[in-house]
């Protein structure tokens, strides 16, 4: 199958919802699709953001490589923004039958259908994929991002914010946009762990999704 014929879906839903207030919740969901609306720019396309069952929501991506600059940039802009709860994320990678509108509810295709069931067995973790061409090593990948991300302290979720949506961007540029110094975003860069996440990014970007699901 053909790299080109494949896509990502990401599903996820708030974590412990029920205990947290509606305004958490609406400022959570808000934070989400902003990051989806900005990733719109980084991947020349509509993510399609749509909510669902109040604490769930559900973005397509066109070429599943970006997959997980797409999860972390969502994360980031989860994690930077006050009073918010966590979300789970679970990315599926597969053909699409049918994307419907602008709204995914109507949607189709084993991206989706991998994406629901992901999150569905997620259990205790808050990030997982699987799919078309998701061998080990892709798994690996995500559970090392999975421990970093999760991690991330609001300042660094900040920092690694806009160094996702900018990735040329310097550390002067950043500290301008944050308002502090070069320094301080080079601690909040390091503290993220964007070395790795660098590395992640890339062998991530370079799989190619082509080969058959493994068991």
């Amino acid at each position: 199958m053909p790299k080109a014929s494949l896509s990502a879906v990401i599903t996820g839903d708030l974590i412990a919802s029920r205990k947290a207030s509606a305004a958490q919740i609406e400022r959570s969901i808000n934070a989400l699709q902003a990051a989806a609306i900005a990733l719109k720019t980084l991947t020349d396309h509509n993510l399609h953001f749509t909510r669902f069952r109040g604490d769930g929501w559900q973005v397509y991506l066109q070429d599943p490589s970006t997959a997980l600059t797409a999860t972390l940039l969502m994360l980031a802009s989860l994690k930077a923004t006050e009073n918010t709860i966590e979300s789970r994320f679970a990315i599926g990678v597969g053909p699409i039958t049918a994307l419907g509108a602008t709204p995914l509810s109507d949607a189709s295709g084993a991206a989706f259908e991998t994406s629901g069931a992901t999150l569905d067995a997620i259990g205790k973790n808050k990030l997982d994929i699987a799919g078309v061409g998701v061998t080990p090593s892709q798994k690996a990948i995500v559970t090392l991002c999975e421990h970093i991300a999760f991690g991330w302290t609001a300042p660094q979720a900040q920092a690694i914010k806009l160094w996702l949506m900018a990735p040329a961007a310097t550390q002067d540029d950043i500290a301008t946009q944050l308002g502090i110094s070069r320094q301080a975003v080079q601690l909040r860069l390091a503290g993220a762990g964007k070395p790795a996440m660098m590395a992640a990014i890339a062998a991530f970007r370079a799989h190619p999704f082509d080969a058959e699901p493994t068991p």
